[in-house]
Formats: C-alpha cells, structure tokens, sequence
C-alpha cells in the first residue's frame, strides 16, 4: 500500500470512529432511559404469567420452545453460508461463473452476482423457514397455503436482491472511479438510502405484500382520526390490511410522514378487538409519531449507514482479507460475497443495541398510550389479548430477551399500566 492508500485508511478509521461516537451520543441522548417515575411504594413486580390463564401460557411457552431453536439455527446458517462465500475463493467464483454468460463485464457481475449469492442463502435457510412455517400453522398462527408462503418468499427475495444489487453497484462505482474516497461518497450515499427509504417503505414495500383499504365510514374511523388529532398528529386515512390471508396475529400501525401518514389496522384486529382496546393499540403507535421515533431511528440507521461503510473502507485496505476472497482490489467484483458477509456481522452485532433501544421507546409509546386514552383496563386487557392472540410468551429467558426482544415483554408492560395507575391516584 503506497502513502496515500495508507493515509486513505486511516481518515476511513478516523471517519468510522468519530460516526460511531456520534451515533453512540444520539442514543444515549434520544433514548428514553427512564421512562416513569417511581410510584409510591416502588415500582410494581412482573407477573411472570402477566395474568394469563394456564392453559394460555403453557400454550405460548409451547410455541416459543417449538421456534426458538429454528430461530437460532437460521441465523448461525445465515452467518454461515455468508462466511464461506465471503471469506473463500468460493463467492467470487460463483459472482464470475453467473455472470460469464453475459459477457462477464464487473457491472454485469454485480448485478447477476448479488441476487445469485442472495438465493444461495435464502435456500440455506429455506429448510428452517419451512418448518418455522409449520410450527405456526400447527398452532394457527398463519392462516397461509404454501402457495402464498413461497410467493411471499420470492417477492421478498425479489425486493433484497433488487436493492442489495443496486447499493453494490453504486458501491463499486464509487470504488472504481474514486479508490481512495469512495467510502466518503458511499457511506453519504447510505445514509441518503436510509432516510429515503423511510420515506418510500409505506408506499413502494407495504403494497408488495398486503391489500389496503379505507376503513368505512362510523364511529370507529372518526373516533380514531379524532385521536390522531388530540395526539398532535393528524393522518390522511385510517386502512384496514388484508393480514388474516398470512396469520391470526393482532397488530396496528402508522406509518409514512406529512401526506403518506396512516393508520393501519389489520382486519384481524377490527375482528377481535373491542374499540377502546384497538384505540389503545392505535395511540401506542401515535405515541411513536409524536416522539418523532421514526425520524430518530432513521438517523441512528443514518449514521450507522456511514461508520459502517467506513470501517468497510478501512477493511477493504487489507491485503489479507481481500487475497483470502480471491479479489485484487476494492473494486474486483470478486468482493462482493465479503462485503455482504461484513453486512451480515455488523447486522448481528448490533441487534441487541437495536434491540436495547427499541425496548425503552416502545415503553415510552405505551406511557403515551395511558396518557392519550386514560385507561388503563383497556391497555391492559389489549396486551393480554395481544399474547394471547399472537402466542407471545410473556416472560421470555432474560438472555433471549436482551438479543432479540425489540419490545418490553407482556408482564413488564401490564406491570408498568400499574404504576401508570397508582401515580394517577397520588396526584
């Protein structure tokens, strides 16, 4: 490496470390650490069983020790397939061979490459996601045909391998055309990809999968745009979404920002729930709105982006690494399978911070939602039913729950309702 290639590694490390701190600093600012004051008394205790009948809870632990391992085992398959093309000669071959027949051209290898390497791993783990499927037909859970199961899997095969494809390509662009900077352009590009991508999911992704419809005219559309309005935060429409064509599970959410706002409920909700509990579940999601929760994840999605794709820079400056995938330099086509496999690492590393910190905003949207309706039966009532629909175990092993908890578990919520209620009552 000659002298400005090391001094390009360098400001690449210096650019990762003063991202990483920045981001550090926007959690540790924007994350609702302490979400309600203690009441009188102390805070109340988790009721493991979160006042389920026994029957339901043996059910929901039933499932979950039924899931978990399949969880498990897709992810170490994941991270393993992605290794063994990543960190061998093995990925680079196959990204040449498929695209051989095309004339073989880098950019042509990128984007026949990336989706091949994209199947490959999906078809690792297709076994596992099969019989995932299986444990929640069996349990009624999914409401799905195999038939839609595999469409659902190629439509969003389709979509990574489209996207994935497309960053890459620019990725590589930029290496070539600017191979001492181009993790400055990339890691802005990224960042760019992640805001713009907030912006589009609820109008390009959600349509991919399922049917939206206005809900009819009547009390409950007007008392839920009434809602949004006393949030502070007014939508352009409340939908329903086809969901019970996939699953039985009960959920509601907003998204989209300005004039893509929405409710969405899904037609299992408006099937199960009474309408103070769906008003619960609806000001929750509100409470995310008003918080501007959305706008923060994409900026801590934003400069994740960027010092991820700088310390990919400094990286890639290693002979050693590059020799061990076969490539000659940044820009080889042959990097791809290492680039996706670094993807994958830094995905998984940082889930249980993702995790740490969805926890305590979700808590804070649920403080929020007692705020906004001012009753706590129905949130209560609304989280049982929750568990009990959607077969969630409400008080998950505490190593499971710090890597893959993205919400407070039913126990911790219905526990912090409680508190929410006895310091009403002291005021």
């Amino acid at each position: 490496m000659d002298g400005g290639g090391r001094a390009g590694a360098r400001a690449a490390l210096l650019t990762a470390a003063v991202l990483g701190i920045a981001l550090v600093v926007v959690i540790v600012v924007r994350t609702p650490w302490e979400v309600l004051p203690e009441p009188p008394g102390g805070h109340t205790a988790p009721d493991p069983a979160a006042g389920l009948a026994p029957a339901q809870l043996d059910r929901a632990e039933a499932f979950a020790a039924a899931l978990r391992p399949a969880s498990l085992l897709s992810m170490a398959l994941g991270l393993a397939v992605s290794a063994v093309l990543g960190l061998t000669r093995l990925g680079g071959r196959l990204v040449h061979a498929v695209a051989a027949p095309l004339g073989g051209r880098w950019f042509v290898q990128v984007l026949v490459g990336v989706p091949a390497l994209v199947v490959v791993g999906r078809l690792a783990t297709l076994p596992v996601s099969a019989y995932a499927e299986t444990v929640r037909r069996r349990y009624g859970l999914s409401t799905r045909g195999w038939g839609l199961w595999l469409r659902d899997v190629a439509v969003s095969v389709a979509i990574s391998a489209a996207l994935t494809a497309v960053v890459v390509l620019v990725v590589l662009w930029l290496v070539r055309r600017a191979p001492r900077t181009w993790w400055a352009w990339a890691g802005g590009a990224a960042a760019a990809l992640v805001v713009i991508g907030s912006f589009l999911y609820p109008v390009v992704i959600e349509p991919a999968f399922n049917s939206f419809e206005p809900l009819p005219a009547g009390e409950l559309r007007t008392d839920l745009l009434a809602l949004a309005d006393e949030n502070g935060t007014p939508v352009q429409d409340v939908l329903v979404s086809d969901a019970s064509r996939r699953t039985t599970a009960l959920n509601a959410y907003v998204s989209g920002f300005g004039s893509t706002r929405r409710i969405v409920l899904y037609d299992t909700v408006l099937a199960e729930l009474p309408e103070e509990e769906i008003e619960s579940i609806v000001a929750h999601e509100l409470g995310h709105v008003a918080t501007d929760d959305v706008l923060t994840g994409t900026l801590m999605g934003a400069l994740g982006a960027g010092a991820a794709t700088a310390l990919a820079g400094w990286l890639l400056t290693r002979r050693a690494l590059l020799r061990r995938a076969g490539a000659e330099s940044p820009g080889d086509p042959r990097v791809v399978p290492l680039l996706l496999f670094l993807v994958a690492v830094g995905g998984l590393v940082s889930t249980p911070v993702q995790n740490l910190v969805s926890r305590q905003i979700e808590e804070r949207a649920d403080l929020h939602a007692l705020d906004l309706t001012r009753d706590p039966e129905a949130f209560t009532a609304m989280q049982r039913r929750l568990a009990t629909a959607n077969l969630g175990d409400p008080d998950p092993p505490a190593a499971w729950h710090w890597f893959f908890g993205s919400h407070p578990t039913t126990a911790q919520r219905i526990a912090m309702a409680e508190d929410w209620r006895r310091l009403e009552r002291s005021r």
